[in-house]
């Protein structure tokens, strides 16, 4: 297995940056042609700290993971203090909070899909033991707009619903082209990162979960992944989540 490690904010800067992303990522992948593969090519974007981390730590030494093609977009922002928190009402919903989440949560994972798009056309299953690619997005369930019973948080829940619906997009479009591509939603629980750690006080018992067994259980369903799962919204035990 080849694995890349990119950081969103390279995404997000100029076309320059993008297209040198791009060439690094094809002349890493060059020496992998399709009929030459021994392990496909992984990518984890946000694999700085927490989740992503554990990704791509745990691919490195997963063997099993075989050849299969594979972009992880693991980034997501939450809060940073005296800059971004959590909305507890209406009344403290900012512009500039909206955006940011909305630009990392969102906008990054689907630039780069739009820039590894011909890499993954390019590689689909050939050589893998499944006959397409496959993008996992890391939601969240609270940006379920069915699912949303407390309400509050309101960046945090509209940014993952937009990254939600920009999935399903993208799904339906690799589809209806017969790209060999399958983009899936994942909801990895409450797990204690940096992400949640200020939030931790309400976690039911039983309920807060390690980064290897989130990590474990999201590449369960990643590793299980079929044609027909293209465009679902998936929880870390297995079960579909409501739009």
């Amino acid at each position: 297995m080849k694995l890349l490690l990119l950081n969103y904010r390279a995404f997000l800067s100029t076309p320059v940056a993008l297209t040198s992303v791009r060439r690094a990522f094809s002349a890493a992948a060059a020496p992998f042609s399709a009929s030459k593969w021994e392990g496909g090519v992984a990518m984890v974007q946000g694999a700085s700290r927490g989740i992503g981390l554990e990704f791509a730590t745990t691919m490195s030494i997963r063997e099993k993971y075989g050849s299969l093609n594979l972009l992880i977009n693991a980034s997501g922002i939450l809060s940073i203090p005296n800059v971004l928190q959590p909305e507890t009402t209406l009344n403290k919903v900012e512009k500039s909070s909206l955006m940011l989440a909305y630009e990392v949560n969102a906008v990054g994972p689907i630039l780069i899909i739009r820039h590894m798009w011909p890499l993954l056309k390019a590689g689909g299953g050939s050589g893998t033991q499944r006959d397409v690619a496959v993008v996992a997005n890391l939601s969240a369930r609270v940006g379920s707009i069915g699912d949303n019973r407390l309400g509050g948080w309101h960046s945090y829940r509209s940014s993952k619903a937009a990254l939600n619906q920009l999935t399903k997009t993208v799904s339906v479009e690799f589809a209806r082209k017969k790209d060999p591509i399958i983009c899936i939603l994942l909801h990895p629980g409450t797990v204690d990162t940096d992400l949640s750690r200020p939030f931790q006080r309400n976690v039911p018992e039983g309920k807060l979960f390690t980064k290897e067994f989130s990590v474990q259980k999201l590449l369960n369903i990643i590793n299980n992944a079929k044609s027909h799962d293209n465009g679902k919204f998936f929880a870390w035990d297995g079960q579909e989540i409501p739009w």
